[in-house]
């Protein structure tokens, strides 16, 4: 598909990245040059220096022939306005990042009235993302499938688990037969577990179920059933003011600290029954000034990734039940080691899987249409969920009797919002929602599943 890109930030570059590796031809346009030759020079793509308002920019980019176009640069009105350029030139769908929060309860007029197709907030989805994940106290990950009614959670087991030399079949027999284990990563392994497969500790397994079910399971594992009832929050961005005000309907308390006066001054003014806090994050005195360690969950998103690790990792020191962090470079896990923090999120990844799942959708010429789409454990694993169209080859065919891929999991049919463990004698049917975990990448059709 040909794309166009207004925006060399980080979304932009790791959208460059990761789309022009799925195969598409990709063009970018970006007011500096040098940030613009350094993607070009890192990716198979095109480039243009210039200003994404601009009618020539956008005529000698291709926009007009434009099958997407993405604009994510850091001003959300440039955005906008390109977006409506673009729609009027010929761009066959657009999609606009907007972050401002004046902006998040005008997302349906642009796409109504503005034509433009998709609006996109990274701040609200991170938001939202964090949000989820409180609900799992012992949890490293949480996705969601179905509108929600279906869970994929990811949790540790540690030396003393009661899981250890578990197999999957006794697993689903004995123990838990309402949940599934899709994906186990041992060291530097990705398992896509059959019966046979067998837990052992150190492992990190992602279970999939609804939500009541994995909180049994999640019981069983960990030292801390009780809900979450506090969040310590650092930073007090826009992700902050989403999510406080959130949390504070769910009757969490909530207590933000903030080294910025007037941002501090400035959210405190947003939400009056969350406590602000002027202060330095990373000063421990004031930490412990602040009752830091008497909060359930740390949640650390601040623009600083060093903080942000810093923050956590004393939180971990001091017990704190559930530790979250933002982080824009990923290498860092590299370094730290995967176990050194909890829950790790990182909102242009959630972006970036958000229109990739959009650009394969669009992309697909057989009928299936992607509902979600994760990227789990360094893009090595997909979770994928697809709507079934008539046009499947599969459809109506029991399982047993079609030649599937290795290294895939279909974890789910899902007819009339029942979700159904499927067996060799199920059949997929027009109308169904199906979750396939894979190892195989760029998945965008049911009938990838099956071997050529």
């Amino acid at each position: 598909m040909k794309i166009v890109i207004i925006g060399a930030g980080k979304v932009g570059e790791l959208l460059c990245h990761d789309l022009a590796n799925e195969g598409n031809d990709i063009t970018l346009i970006e007011t500096n040059a040098k940030i613009l030759d350094k993607i070009i020079s890192n990716n198979d793509i095109m480039g243009f220096v210039g200003n994404g308002t601009n009618y020539d920019v956008q005529m000698e980019a291709g926009v007009s022939k434009a099958d997407i176009f993405i604009a994510v640069t850091e001003k959300d009105e440039i955005n906008i306005i390109s977006s409506v350029i673009a729609k009027k030139l010929g761009a066959k769908f657009t999609i606009a990042r907007v972050r401002n929060t004046e902006y998040s309860s005008q997302i349906k007029f642009m796409s109504e009235s503005l034509g433009i197709d998709l609006v996109i907030n990274p701040e609200l989805e991170t938001a939202d993302y964090i949000k989820q994940n409180i609900s799992f106290p012992e949890a490293l990950n949480v996705e969601s499938f179905v509108n929600g009614k279906l869970k994929m959670v990811e949790f540790f087991l540690d030396e003393n688990s009661s899981l250890n030399e578990v197999s999957i079949l006794e697993f689903r027999q004995k123990l838990f037969p309402k949940l599934l284990v899709c994906i186990i990563k041992r060291e530097d392994e990705i398992i896509i577990p059959s019966g046979n497969t067998v837990l052992k500790s150190g492992d990190r397994v992602y279970i999939t179920g609804v939500e009541k079910d994995i909180i049994n399971f999640q019981n069983l594992l960990g030292r801390y059933p009780k809900k979450i009832s506090s969040a310590f929050i650092i930073g007090a961005g826009i992700i902050t003011h989403y999510l406080a005000k959130e949390l504070l309907k769910e009757k969490i308390k909530v207590k933000i600290l903030e080294q910025d006066e007037e941002k501090a001054i400035k959210l405190s003014e947003e939400l009056p029954d969350a406590t602000v806090v002027h202060g330095d994050g990373s000063n421990e005195d004031i930490l412990k000034e602040e009752n830091f360690k008497k909060y359930d969950t740390c949640i650390s998103i601040t623009g600083m990734d060093e903080t942000n690790i810093f923050i956590s990792i004393y939180a971990k020191k001091m017990g704190i039940k559930k530790i979250i962090t933002k982080l824009n470079k990923l290498s860092f896990i590299d370094i730290l080691g995967e176990d050194s923090l909890q829950t790790i999120v990182t909102p242009k990844k959630l972006i970036a899987d958000n229109i990739i799942r959009v650009v394969r959708s669009l992309a697909s010429k057989k009928g299936s249409k992607i509902e979600n789409l994760y990227r789990l454990e360094n893009n090595k694993v997909e979770a994928i969920e697809l709507l079934i169209s008539s046009h499947s080859k599969v459809n109506d065919i029991p399982l047993k009797n079609l030649k599937i891929k290795k290294n895939l999991l279909i974890a789910y049919i899902i007819r009339n919002n029942i979700p159904i463990f499927p067996s060799g004698n199920d059949v997929i049917k027009e109308g169904d929602r199906v979750i396939i975990i894979t190892t195989e990448n760029f998945f965008d059709d049911i009938n990838d599943i099956l071997e050529e």
